[in-house]
């Protein structure tokens, strides 16, 4: 049944191509959507640009999103982004909390942000509680500034141990 010549001769070559292109056809198929499938996630990738709230738009009540945000205007409530950016003509007065906060303008309340930067025409009047902060010349700040590893997450942590404090002078009081 074997013998050289058949296996030196296309023959058995040509059920395997007989089947080959069978597995050739399948082959691209499955290909194409592997493809296809690779550049839909590159799609979602794409960052959305910052929306921008001009500077003639006033604001009252909360923003929060889970993209960037840039204010020209004027906004009283908090503030919750992944980078918010307060224009030198805008004015916050709120929490402001953010992973990168960058200020140009106004704020009145507490900064958290894992990366705050105040430039040179910023005026902040609150605390500031970051992981790095950057305040160049001329920048205005009345408040204090607090590091935390994740500031984000403190102000329930920085509520707990006052709240701690305040229960127990109270209660020996009471009794």
């Amino acid at each position: 049944m074997f013998s050289k010549s058949r296996i030196n001769e296309p023959g058995p070559s040509k059920g395997t191509d007989d089947v080959t292109p069978t597995d050739t056809a399948t082959a691209p198929k499955s290909a194409a959507p592997k493809k296809s499938a690779e550049f839909t996630p590159t799609a979602p990738k794409a960052k959305p640009p910052a929306s921008v709230l001009s500077s003639d738009l006033t604001i009252v009540g909360n923003l929060k999103t889970t993209g960037d945000i840039q204010i020209e205007g004027t906004v009283e409530g908090d503030i919750r982004a992944h980078l918010l950016t307060i224009g030198e003509t805008a004015t916050v007065r709120g929490e402001v909390m953010a992973d990168d906060v960058v200020i140009n303008g106004r704020i009145i309340g507490r900064v958290r942000g894992l990366k705050v930067r105040l430039t040179s025409s910023a005026k902040v009047e609150g605390d500031i509680i970051h992981k790095t902060i950057a305040i160049e010349s001329g920048a205005h700040f009345e408040g204090s500034v607090q590091r935390a590893d994740d500031p984000l997450t403190t102000n329930s942590q920085n509520k707990a141990p006052g709240v701690a404090k305040t229960a127990p002078a109270k209660d020996p009081a009471a009794k």
